[in-house]
């Protein structure tokens, strides 16, 4: 067993960035004393390997803790990638330099943009998040639409735009209002029910989606009208909020 001040002294990983790690359930220590030591065993290090490699690879932190707790997450599998991964990376850092060194000899006329595509390297990390990136979530919503004809899921996704249209007819409502919050009780249950088991933990992370991701923005506003993402957000928090309760 390895003290965080150890294990940060080993890895070159800070203790406030390993600490970090442990409260978004990255990383967690094998034990914690009695004291309030963290301690970490040979598994909790292989695992902190993984994540620096992915890191290399600029995975973002949420991608990598579900990469790595994936029941189909196979060790050899993903080394296999992450050196294709990382070699691609190899590959394209050489050409820069290569152009670089052009340039410096023959002039900064010289144009050749397409030593900057990354698209080779951005579809392969596509492929790697795919393999291993599906969530418990995911999983669950593939069983629940398999065998669900396209008429059927758009039929199911009008439905779930129609919840943010009747949100929208309450906005003269504060978000806290108890009309309110039964309307977001609905949208947790038709999402339960129809897509994945829809936790307080996994609707707040939504509500930051519909605010956050332009798209979905766009969509849930064209749906109910502008601002409605938002006062959905705003609600969805204050239910979640009073759960903790």
């Amino acid at each position: 067993m390895r003290t965080v001040n150890e294990v940060s002294k080993l890895t070159g990983v800070s203790i406030r960035t390993l600490h970090h790690y442990d409260a978004i359930d990255l990383l967690k220590p094998t034990k914690i004393t009695e004291a309030g030591y963290r301690l970490y065993d040979d598994k909790a290090l292989e695992r902190l390997q993984n994540i620096l490699l992915f890191r290399e690879l600029q995975f973002p932190l949420k991608q990598i803790k579900s990469i790595l707790d994936s029941p189909k997450f196979n060790q050899k599998e993903a080394l296999k990638q992450q050196i294709k991964l990382l070699e691609l990376r190899r590959k394209h850092i050489d050409e820069l330099i290569s152009f670089a060194r052009e340039i410096q000899k023959g002039g900064v006329n010289k144009m050749n943009f397409n030593v900057f595509d990354k698209t080779e390297i951005e579809q392969y990390s596509e492929e790697v998040k795919k393999r291993w990136g599906s969530t418990k979530a995911y999983e669950e919503y593939e069983q629940k639409i398999k065998g669900k004809s396209d008429e059927e899921q758009s039929a199911i996704a009008n439905e779930l735009l129609s919840l943010f249209a009747k949100m929208d007819s309450l906005r003269e409502y504060s978000p806290e209002e108890k009309v309110v919050q039964e309307k977001v009780r609905e949208l947790q249950a038709f999402i339960t029910e129809n897509y994945y088991n829809c936790t307080d933990e996994i609707l707040n992370g939504l509500s930051q989606m519909y605010v956050c991701d332009e798209r979905m923005k766009q969509n849930i506003d064209k749906t109910g009208g502008e601002g409605t993402a938002e006062f959905v957000k705003q609600a969805i928090c204050i239910y979640c909020k009073n759960k903790e309760h």
